[in-house]
């Protein structure tokens, strides 16, 4: 119901969601703005805060919608059920063509993507959540972080000092390619890899014990989470030194700089929309609410239109871009990022018919 739901927590979902869908639809990707794209390797863009925002509300998402429930075979199959749902989501979305043989050949299929990350992540930190409490939650996320940069800093590879560069010697790289071979979305790694699930989960559990800050502390949230947003930016920081923040490793870093900025946000839009109760970002709360529905719909209309041809030389997403956007934008990066704001509006307003409706689509 939405009386019960947060809306902060929906609105930070819903502006994950719309981001993620104007990073990923350029009208081409040959013209964008440098803070639409990833970063080369080290260092972090805005588009980079995207998806660990995301899991840090899925596991806020896990506080509150299991924090009163009683262990029990029930519940942990609901869970299951769940994340299987998610990950065969994203498994279809990467198998699937839009014309006859309707699946690309399975050696082409890439195992691990964001969709694939959410379910086993979700899966992962439901099962934590339920059955350690959050002292023992902060311990496995610090263990978890210190020893992926042990791991991947200090022991060697094949005789070789490891490095955090994209190289062989790069024990991340190294992995996904023993475990996926050629289902990886790179030759030589995979930005939703194998290793890196770990720290990623550490992004969802600092989300469970944010979401805990929310549920127990009654007044002072905003400044509470302020001081622990800045907190961890400045170990972030600090550990950049020594651990690059890197967001296709997702490194130990990047996991408290990108979460840090994620507490800082959600303090602040915490503090007008749920103790002001201003109105403030409420189209963003429509989105939140059918999130995984709104980006697969988004991630799969997309491929559908990029694939399938109007012409010899145009398919339907390169024609629409042409035909309604090149034709009157003479800048080329302007007209591009018009492009995916367009798209980007038309599943805000879906999202909004679905909100108005009473329509939440549980995956």
């Amino acid at each position: 119901m939405k009386s019960k739901r947060i809306a902060s927590v929906d609105v930070l979902r819903g502006f994950t969601i719309a981001a993620m869908i104007l990073v990923n639809t350029p009208g081409t990707w040959s013209h964008i703005y440098p803070p639409l794209a990833h970063a080369d390797w080290h260092g972090y863009t805005p588009t980079d805060l995207v998806f660990p925002f995301f899991l840090f509300i899925v596991g806020i998402s896990i506080h509150f919608a299991y924090k009163n429930k009683i262990k029990s075979g029930e519940v942990y199959k609901k869970i299951a059920i769940r994340s299987l749902k998610i990950i065969g989501l994203g498994l279809f979305l990467g198998w699937f063509l839009p014309y006859i043989p309707f699946f690309k050949p399975f050696s082409e299929l890439r195992f691990p993507g964001v969709l694939q990350r959410i379910g086993v992540v979700f899966f992962i930190v439901a099962m934590l959540n339920l059955n350690v409490n959050w002292k023992a939650l902060l311990g496995i996320g610090i263990t978890i972080l210190i020893g992926y940069w042990l791991f991947m800093g200090f022991v060697p590879l094949n005789g070789e000092a490891p490095t955090f560069d994209r190289a062989p010697n790069n024990w991340a790289n190294y992995l996904d390619l023993k475990i996926f071979g050629t289902h990886t979305w790179q030759d030589d790694y995979d930005p939703e890899g194998f290793l890196s699930t770990f720290p990623a989960l550490v992004t969802s559990i600092i989300g469970v014990l944010i979401g805990k800050v929310l549920s127990t502390y009654k007044k002072s949230k905003l400044s509470v989470l302020t001081a622990l947003g800045i907190g961890m930016l400045v170990l972030g920081y600090l550990w950049n030194i020594w651990f690059p923040i890197n967001k296709a490793l997702w490194s130990s870093s990047f996991v408290l700089v990108t979460a840090g900025w994620a507490t800082l946000i959600l303090g602040f839009v915490h503090y007008l929309m749920d103790e002001k109760q201003l109105k403030f970002g409420s189209i963003f709360k429509y989105v939140g609410s059918n999130a995984i529905v709104i980006y697969f719909m988004s991630s799969f209309v997309s491929k559908v239109f990029g694939m399938i041809q109007v012409n010899e030389t145009e398919s339907v997403h390169s024609w629409l871009y042409h035909t309604f956007y090149t034709s009157f934008i003479s800048i080329d990066k302007l007209a591009s990022m018009c492009y995916a704001l367009t798209v980007v509006a038309f599943y805000m307003l879906l999202g909004y018919i679905l909100y108005k409706r009473n329509i939440f689509i549980k995956v």
